[in-house]
């Protein structure tokens, strides 16, 4: 497993989960590690040879070998939670 270090010191461990033929959703696990309430993912998109195969699969392997120390920085930076206070029928009261 990976690690990669935020700019607030935390040292997220990653994963790869659901890998396709082109993407993968990448995970950054919090390393309280008691719940995944803190954890984030983020899509990525493989430029691979093996992405424009659509028999192929990507496996997790793979794709922490491409990706580059720029690309989880990037991916991080654009992720989102796994778990959110909010329910997922949550609206604007009033509406």
């Amino acid at each position: 497993m990976r690690v990669y270090e935020s700019a607030d010191g935390t040292r997220w461990g990653i994963e790869v989960k659901v890998p396709s033929f082109s993407s993968a959703m990448v995970r950054f696990k919090h390393p309280d590690g008691a719940s995944a309430r803190h954890d984030r993912y983020a899509w990525y998109n493989s430029h691979m040879p093996e992405a424009s195969d659509p028999r192929a699969r990507l496996t997790p392997g793979q794709v922490l070998d491409d990706i580059s120390d720029r690309d989880i920085a990037k991916l991080y930076r654009r992720s989102m939670p796994v778990h959110t206070q909010w329910p997922g029928f949550f609206s604007r009261s009033g509406e």
